[in-house]
Order: C-alpha cells, then structure tokens, then sequence
C-alpha cells in the first residue's frame, strides 16, 4: 500500500487537474485512507492520543495553505486553516469526526489494555505524569488569557537590560553559549557601570507597580477579581470588612443613642404633668 502522504498528494493532483472531486469528495476519500492507518505508540510506553476530526483536517490541509501562501507565518497557516474548517458543513466535516471516532473507540480499546499490565507504582506515575501534562496546558491557557486582557509585563532586572543591549555582539554561536559569556561580562563589570542597568531596573519596577494597578482596577470593574495578585485582593477584602464594621458599629452607636434619648423625653412628659396636676391641686 503506498504511503498516505503519496495517495493523498496523488487526490490533490487529480482535483487541481481534472476537477473530478467536489470539496465534500476530496475529504471523504483522504479520510478513508487516513482511517486505515494505525496511530503510532512510543516504544514501550502509553499509546499516542489519536488526532480529533479538526487536527487531521488542519493537518490534510497544511501543505497545501503553505504552497499557496509560501510567505507566510506557520501561526497564519493555521488561522487560514480555522477558517477554512469554519466554513466547512457538517456533511463536509462528518468524514474526519467519524475517522476521528474510530480510532478514539480504537484507542480506548488499547489504552485498557495497555493499563492493565502495569505495576501499581507504573500507574501513579502515569496519573501524575498527567496531572503535570494538564496543569501545563492550564497554565499556558491561563497566560494566554492575561495576555489577551493586556496584563503589564513583569519588570526586567539589570543583567535582562544588560543582555538585551548586549546580545546581538555577545561571543558564542548558539544561545546557551553567548548567555554564558555574558553572564561572565556582566560579573567583571565595575559597580558604577551595572549602577546604570540597577536604576534602569529600578525604573521598570515603578512603571510595572503603576500599570498594574492600573491594569487591576480595570479587571475589577469587569468583573475579573480573580486576576488580582492575592496580596493586593487580601488587602481589598480586609478594607471592605473593616468598611462594613464601620457601618455596622456606627448603626448600632446611633440605635443605642436613641434608646437612650427616648426615655429621657418620656420622663420630661412625665414630670411636666406631675407639675401641672400639683399646680391645678394647690390652685383648688
């Protein structure tokens, strides 16, 4: 059987040349071969998660964007890809989810199979490799995000302005190496000379200080407190609980100002008729 590569190429001529395959035919027959095809494993370790229907549209499709638009950043391919698969019907969709469905159910089959012949202490480290696995995914999503919502960068320190300055003439050919050496400039460099780069950085931390708290009163007023450092949402939940004591005591203080005023009117009520019978007595 010839590769999938061979045959799928061979499809894409026939439908440049001849225009023999609709949109919806090209994706039947690509995925029927692709579905023939086995997902790989590692050697000796778990199988490999097969591809969902949209990852094996993006990665039919790949070569094809990247001949169309050869300058083109491999970020826009994929974006031009997203579209493409947007537009796509369901009919058109269908044959990559159902591909995409065999070989999960293949791969469920496989999975249980393969856990089944490990060692309880194999299977604590699977379950932590994949506690690891998605707490990387999570923390990725969650930079991502505070990117999206303009979250100031971090300040840099002196050797960061110093090796950005710097980089472009450092000695060494690869990164490891000209880090190396300019760590080692930076380390004979004489105090009055990194004092520039320490204020520069001095500098950063007032610029990053003032942006987030800039950046944190926004993410506060749309409704994002989760955002805030847990320092700075700390102190704002003290002084709202300290502000609501506030209030509280001083609506007490006021109640038991009350208490105590009313009666002292009622005793003058009082007191104003006893003074009125005695003089209405004395008169008779």
């Amino acid at each position: 059987m010839a590769p999938l590569s061979i045959m799928t190429a061979g499809i894409n001529i026939l439908t440049k040349s001849f225009g023999l395959f609709s949109t919806a035919s090209l994706a039947r027959c690509t995925c029927a071969i692709t579905a023939a095809t086995p997902f790989s494993t590692t050697a000796g370790g778990p199988p490999k998660r097969p591809l969902t229907g949209y990852m094996r549209f993006v990665k039919e499709q790949r070569l094809q964007v990247i001949k169309q638009y050869p300058d083109v950043k491999a970020v826009e391919v994929i974006k031009k890809i997203a579209e493409q698969w947007r537009v796509l019907t369901p009919e058109q969709k269908r044959p990559f989810e159902q591909a995409a469905l065999s070989e999960r159910n293949q791969y469920k089959t496989i999975m249980e199979r393969y856990q089944a012949q490990l060692t309880p202490a194999q299977s604590a480290a699977m379950v932590e490799e994949k506690r690891q696995k998605r707490a990387k995914r999570k923390a990725i999503r969650k930079k991502r995000e505070l990117n999206t919502l303009g979250k100031p960068k971090r300040p840099r320190t002196g050797f960061n302005i110093f090796m950005s300055e710097h980089f472009e003439e450092a000695r060494g050919v690869t990164m490891q190496a000209k880090m190396k050496s300019l760590l080692e400039d930076w380390k004979n460099l004489y105090i009055t000379q990194k004092q520039v780069y320490l204020q520069l950085a001095e500098d950063d931390k007032v610029r990053y200080k003032n942006e987030m708290k800039t950046w944190e009163e926004h993410m506060v007023e749309i409704g994002r407190q989760d955002l805030i450092r847990r320092k700075e949402r700390t102190t704002r939940r003290t002084l709202t609980t300290k502000a609501g004591k506030k209030t509280a005591k001083s609506k007490v203080t006021k109640s038991k100002t009350a208490a105590k005023k009313t009666p002292a009117k009622q005793n003058t009520t009082a007191t104003k008729g006893i003074k009125k019978t005695v003089r209405t007595t004395k008169k008779a």
